[in-house]
């Protein structure tokens, strides 16, 4: 037996229910992970509350993200005791996933645990975390380079954008934090930022185009905030999509694309292929600066999982919640 978020459904509505779980009930998969930590995320938030149809299969245990210790494994990538996370791939939506104490899950899915980090650090990071890094990457591949000019994170105070400020910010970065919450101005500048912005500057609808201000942008609001980030994005800019907190709707003009050559660039975690994981990680590793961390994040047990979720949906919750499923 081992303890888990079970989602149910009774008609047309669900609820979410920490309860003890049989181990014969684990779906199928190679590996057997015990879970030390997981994370709550907007996704999560939403699968708990019933507030989207995120899950799509039940019963089910939400969680995108959990990082723990392989306890069996019939993969040749991974034995027994082995370190591993995992983000994405349909956990929580069509795969138990990580608010529980164990899960089984394809070894393709699965990371070995970078040596930088403990699991703890890994999930403080968890999917936001990896998808700010995957904007990164994303910036530097179409040659958004410091020196091209300002970087615009949206919804900075939250998970992606927290982690985005401080990764961008140690890599030279002139960094401007658009946030919701004003009042964590001096949170977001301790992670780098040189600048913060009240989200209302950008939440209203705008003109087609506008002063152009950035050479690129990391946005986790969508709607009208993406609208106008991408009508005042400098010529040959680089706007970052990864989330739609403020709606997913795309109220905009091509007017940037066409007549600034603006380029609005995707981002997936869910799906991410295998090297670009690996990649993202990696740079993580590397560029993220660890001691970031205990600002970033802050800890809860698994039996405050589900009150939590209402209050990061409301956009109450600073950074990343990192959840001890032993507790």
């Amino acid at each position: 037996m081992f303890k888990g978020i079970l989602i149910e459904k009774d008609g047309n509505s669900s609820s979410a229910t920490l309860k003890d779980i049989n181990d014969s009930l684990l779906p199928e998969g190679d590996v057997t992970v015990r879970i030390a930590y997981s994370s709550l995320n907007y996704k999560d938030s939403l699968a708990i509350t019933g507030k989207s149809p995120v899950v799509r299969r039940f019963p089910m245990i939400p969680g995108v993200d959990l990082a723990g210790t392989v306890e069996a494994s019939s993969n040749p990538d991974y034995q027994v005791g082995d370190s591993v996370l995992l983000n994405g791939w349909g956990l929580g939506e069509t795969h138990w996933g990580g608010l529980a104490q164990k899960a089984r899950i394809k070894g393709e899915w699965l990371v070995h645990l970078p040596s930088a980090f403990s699991l703890q650090q890994a999930m403080a990071i968890g999917t936001a975390g990896y998808t700010a890094m995957l904007c990164v990457l994303a910036l530097e591949q179409h040659g958004i380079t410091p020196d091209k000019g300002e970087i615009v994170v949206t919804g900075a105070a939250g998970g992606v954008g927290s982690v985005a400020v401080a990764l961008l910010s140690k890599l030279g970065y002139r960094v401007v934090a658009a946030s919701g919450r004003m009042e964590e101005a001096a949170f977001l500048k301790g992670l780098g930022a040189a600048e913060v912005l009240g989200r209302a500057e950008f939440a209203s609808p705008g003109k087609p185009l506008g002063k152009q201000r950035w050479a690129g942008a990391v946005d986790v609001v969508g709607s009208h905030v993406l609208a106008n980030v991408c009508a005042t994005t400098k010529y040959g800019g680089v706007v970052t999509a990864c989330g739609l907190a403020g709606g997913m709707d795309f109220p905009a003009t091509v007017a940037p694309f066409i007549l600034r050559g603006v380029t609005l660039a995707g981002i997936d975690s869910v799906m991410c292929p295998r090297s670009a994981r690996l990649e993202a990680w990696a740079r993580l590793a590397r560029d993220l600066d660890i001691s970031k961390l205990d600002a970033i994040s802050h800890g809860i047990g698994l039996s405050e999982a589900i009150s939590s979720a209402p209050s990061l949906l409301a956009g109450k919750v600073r950074g990343r919640l990192v959840v001890d499923v032993q507790r």
